[in-house]
């Protein structure tokens, strides 16, 4: 980089960004509350969002995407989040933004040209099933099973936690198709496969949970689902290194949506902070009320630059791992940091639905612990950065 380092955004990225904000802020609090108390799919602001062409952002051009990197993802992950829309504004697009990365790089060519041309025009919902009950983040236990019959397989097992489930046609799928105990280490005999989601033999079952609800977490019960062979991502027993893959720009993404939460909740702190009098002084004048935001504001911009530094390497092909799990768990603290100071700032008022904090609350605790924990992240730069033993 000529000049040495740089931390503005290019002009295009900087297009992005403003499009994006423009679009996403067509959709106010009234709207996001609306579908949250409903627990409906927000499908208005997800057609808007493919309507403008974003969709298909990292998506190769070949397959009517942008072939962009995840520096511009993140931007637009940002954006959409601080419009107000929060999470379920994030999670409505978040798989079709990046998750389709194992596909993009592994699958097939007939499956890349029958399944991401339908990402790009917002027809194909997909979800990403990984995550089980008997399993948590130790993906390596999953038991959910693929036993190869013909020229298919029969899947037989369970998952939770899988978002979108309810609006998705497809579903990336991460099986075993050899037991643990039989393969050569613990994360060999796992099979990845891009299928449809068939409701005969996909029992789908939402999760009543504690915010984000317009956008569904859901409890699988597979039972004989038959996947033709030609479904299944790259080699048989290799699915963990394809999921692996995609696992730092996921990071980030999240990172970037936990960002976008803080921004907006400190905006909405900020402005009430001016406005509410007491005493016979704005509220905003208390260093009781000032400093903490101030604070916020610090920790969010210290965090967005990890999160810069994490999604250029990664677009300059540079590892990431320890600036990726940085950012997110940087990204996750500052958010949910702003959000419940957000809420002290507006006092009772915060903690009623009418002005939307609480809703930013809920959803900005979720990213302390999705698509992976604090601690997890502690562990892996323990262990990985620091070079300190394994705690597990």
């Amino acid at each position: 980089m000529s000049g040495g380092m740089n931390f503005e955004l290019t002009e295009d990225q900087e297009l992005i960004r403003k499009s994006v904000a423009e679009l996403a802020g067509k959709f106010d609090d009234h709207y996001w509350m609306t579908k949250d108390q409903a627990h409906e799919f927000p499908q208005e602001f997800y057609d808007a969002i493919a309507g403008g062409g974003w969709l298909g952002m990292t998506i190769p051009e070949e397959y009517g995407g942008h072939g962009l990197g995840i520096t511009e993802a993140t931007i637009l992950a940002e954006e959409v989040a601080r419009s107000g829309g929060g999470m379920n504004a994030a999670s409505a697009i978040h798989m079709s933004i990046f998750g389709m990365q194992p596909v993009v790089v592994f699958g097939s060519d007939a499956m890349k040209a029958e399944t991401l041309p339908r990402i790009v025009n917002g027809d194909l919902h997909v979800c990403f099933g990984v995550t089980e009950p008997g399993a948590g983040l130790d993906t390596s236990r999953i038991t959910t099973f693929a036993k190869r019959d013909g020229d298919s397989y029969l899947v037989n097992g369970r998952k939770v936690w899988i978002s979108k489930a309810l609006e998705s046609e497809k579903i990336l799928l991460l099986t075993r198709t050899t037991p643990r105990d039989e393969a050569a280490k613990p994360t060999d005999g796992l099979t990845l496969f891009f299928t449809d989601l068939d409701r005969d033999h996909v029992d789908i079952r939402p999760i009543n949970k504690m915010g984000r609800n317009a956008v569904s977490s859901n409890e699988l019960f597979i039972d004989d689902l038959r996947v033709p062979a030609e479904h299944r991502i790259g080699e048989e027993g290799k699915g963990f290194k394809y999921i692996l893959h995609g696992l730092n720009p996921e990071r980030m993404l999240i990172a970037a949506e936990a960002l976008g939460i803080g921004r907006v909740a400190l905006d909405r702190a900020v402005k009430y902070a001016n406005e509410r009098v007491v005493f016979d002084r704005p509220i905003g004048m208390n260093q009781g009320i000032q400093f903490p935001l101030a604070d916020s504001l610090a920790r969010l911009d210290a965090a967005e630059l990890i999160l810069r530094k994490a999604t250029w390497l990664y677009d300059n092909g540079k590892p990431c791992g320890r600036e990726a799990n940085m950012a997110k768990y940087l990204c996750a603290d500052a958010g949910f940091a702003a959000a419940d100071r957000a809420l002290q700032t507006h006092g009772g008022m915060g903690y009623s639905e009418e002005y939307n904090i609480s809703r930013f609350f809920r959803e900005s605790r979720l990213m302390k612990i999705a698509p992976v924990s604090q601690e997890m992240i502690l562990n892996f730069l323990g262990a990985n950065v620091l070079g300190l033993p394994k705690s597990y």
